[in-house]
């Protein structure tokens, strides 16, 4: 009788925390939800008249205000090797909808992304990524399309702009960092620009791809050493792939308490 009562209880207080995620959750997703629309439409109407790069400061506050509404805490730990100042690609893991609000209020210079140009037809935040000037990746892979994506690409960085890449080029379904696709190294040592892995943790424990459910975590992202590439050569995009992926698979895999197997025993 003792276990029965016991097993009761436990189920109580189960769904009673279960009620309280899907009650918290709606409502941090209808308060950052306004907050998004109201203040992307407004910046977006702004960025007619001000150059996107004089008001960043402002672009910024946006993105780091999301994650606040969202209920997630927030740290950004810098490694001695990164370099701030540097035209860089900056390569990051990629979890959900909330990465790039993430990533630009990580990254302390001006940035913009990579993304597939589907995400440009989105309403407010296509408009928004449009007007701020990412890149779009054309969906399919005709030689045409890659040549402008490579040309757009090469222009934003000697206009001194960062550029953001998912080298996943899909969000995660298990937490873990998925293979690398080789684009953005063969463009990173073709263009001679350097690299800077970011590892996102705490994002996937936040919230998961298919579900709309925001559960209280902190994110944490992690800056890795700034990576030259200039004395680089085509036969070095291959390792510089497997080189990236391991340091941002590293703190990610921590996180989620997996140990690689060299470090077993």
């Amino acid at each position: 009788m003792k276990i029965e009562n016991s097993n009761l209880k436990k189920d109580k207080v189960g769904t009673l925390k279960r009620i309280y995620l899907v009650l918290r959750s709606a409502v941090l997703w209808i308060i950052s939800g306004l907050h998004f629309f109201i203040v992307c439409s407004l910046l977006v109407l702004l960025a007619v008249f001000v150059d996107p790069r004089k008001n960043d400061r402002s672009q910024r506050w946006f993105f780091r205000n999301i994650l606040r509404l969202a209920g997630v805490g927030f740290e950004v730990r810098y490694a001695p090797g990164f370099d701030p100042t540097r035209t860089s690609f900056f390569v990051c893991n990629h979890i959900n909808l909330f990465d790039a609000f993430v990533i630009y209020s990580a990254i302390p210079q001006f940035v913009r992304g990579l993304e597939l140009e589907s995400h440009f037809k989105v309403p407010a935040y296509g408009w928004m990524m449009k007007r701020f000037g990412n890149i779009p990746v054309p969906n399919n892979n005709s030689p045409s399309e890659f040549r402008k994506l490579m040309k757009r690409t090469k222009d934003a960085l000697d206009d001194g702009i960062s550029l953001i890449v998912f080298a996943e080029g899909t969000r995660t379904l298990t937490g873990r960092v998925g293979p690398f696709k080789e684009g953005v190294f063969r463009m990173a040592v073709q263009f001679g620009y350097p690299v800077v892995p970011m590892s996102i943790t705490g994002s996937y424990e936040f919230n998961r791809k298919g579900s709309w459910m925001l559960r209280p975590s902190k994110i944490v992202v992690y800056m890795h050493d700034t990576i030259e590439t200039k004395d680089m050569g085509k036969q070095d995009a291959e390792i510089l792939r497997e080189r990236v992926h391991g340091i941002v698979s590293r703190p990610v895999d921590e996180a989620l308490g997996i140990r690689k197997d060299s470090e077993v025993g």
